[in-house]
This record gives C-alpha cells, structure tokens and sequence, in this order.
C-alpha cells in the first residue's frame, strides 16, 4: 500500500503539495488526478523512475509516455512549437488534450518516439498545477489503469490494485473514465489520434 494523501481539488494544502514534491525529486512514483482520469507519473529527469513506470504500465519503450508542463511558456522548452500550434493551445489549454510535438533536446530520450516527438498535456487541474510549480519541471503522465486498459477512477481502488508499485495516491475524488482527446501538431493539417473528454470538432 501507498501513502495517501488527500488534496482538496479547488485549494490544495501547500503543506501537502511541499511533501508530493518531495517525493517526486527523491524519484518516487505517484498517482495524481488530472481534468480526465488519475494519472501514474514521476519526475521527467528521473530515469530509473520512467522506467519502472514503463514496467508497471507492460508499455513498450518504443510507446513513449506523455508528460504535463504549467504552461505554454514551459511546453516551448521542451518541444518545437510552430505559430499554428501555438494558437491552436493557446485557444484550448489548460484543458483535456494531449499534444503532439516535435521535442526539444531537454527532453529524455526515453520520452521521446522515433519520430522525435512527445506528448504534452497543460491539465485544467488545481492538484497538477500546485505540482508543477513547486516542482519546476514537467511530470510524466500515463493513465491509472490496469490489464486490458481498464481505467481506475476511485484512488482507494489505485492503492489496491498499483499501490506496490506507488510511492504516493493523491487523493484528488472520484474521476471518470474518458482520457485526454490526442492530437497531433506536428504538421499541418493537424490530426486527431485519439477522441477523449476533449472537443476536436476545432480540427474536423
């Protein structure tokens, strides 16, 4: 079993925040909510903890996992942004969407695909944000989901089904089950991957 915290989702406790960040820079593994479902992450420049999510995840290194940034101004470090996609994330973040991108050299090569690119969220989530800021740097994203990619909404449920693997659970409430729409803004014209939670009727 995991240490659980639980965070008020509107006004999360700084004292709470201070010690998820702590946990995260010692390379622990936690369970956070985001605007769609629970997400399992580390901190981005933590190798050996990228890896053991790779493994509790059964994914494939060649399947990069996303990672979440505060704000644009962070995404441009970390990934190559065109006027176009600037535009497009300005209008829809913060807010449920994956995007795909072309990565920067500060990004781990393990988070990076073939193709040079990665995923990045900005989630509409108080918890993720109080995170990101306090840590100073992206956080790795993957859903909480087990076999079959069943998706786990309630964090009672992740600290009994992943909290061996888990350093940390934020209890955050209870999520739904709709992922992050995924789009792809590499080149234009952008593609939807994946349908979500997120509207992408802006690209149809």
């Amino acid at each position: 079993m995991a240490t659980m915290f639980s965070i008020h989702p509107e006004n999360p406790q700084d004292r709470l925040i201070q010690k998820a960040v702590e946990i995260l820079a010692d390379g622990g593994i936690i369970a956070y909510p985001t605007d769609t479902v629970y997400g399992i992450g580390c901190d981005i420049f933590s190798k050996q903890s990228i890896e053991k999510i790779f493994l509790l995840k059964g994914k494939s290194k060649k399947s990069p996992l996303s990672f979440i940034c505060p704000d644009l101004k962070d995404i441009a470090k970390y990934a190559h942004v065109t006027n176009p996609a600037y535009r497009v994330m300005r209008q829809l973040l913060p807010g449920p969407y994956t995007f795909i991108l072309r990565g920067s050299r500060l990004v781990p090569k393990l988070m990076i695909t073939k193709r040079k690119t990665v995923g990045i969220r900005i989630p509409d989530n108080n918890i993720c944000l109080a995170l990101l800021h306090e840590l100073g740097h992206p956080i790795v994203s993957t859903s909480a989901s087990i076999k079959n990619d069943i998706i786990l909404t309630d964090p009672e449920e992740i600290d009994i089904h992943l909290g061996h693997a888990l350093d940390l659970v934020i209890d955050g409430g209870i999520l739904g089950l709709s992922p992050s729409s995924v789009v792809d803004l590499t080149d234009e014209p952008f593609r939807v991957i994946r349908h979500g939670k997120g509207d992408v009727s802006f690209f149809e």
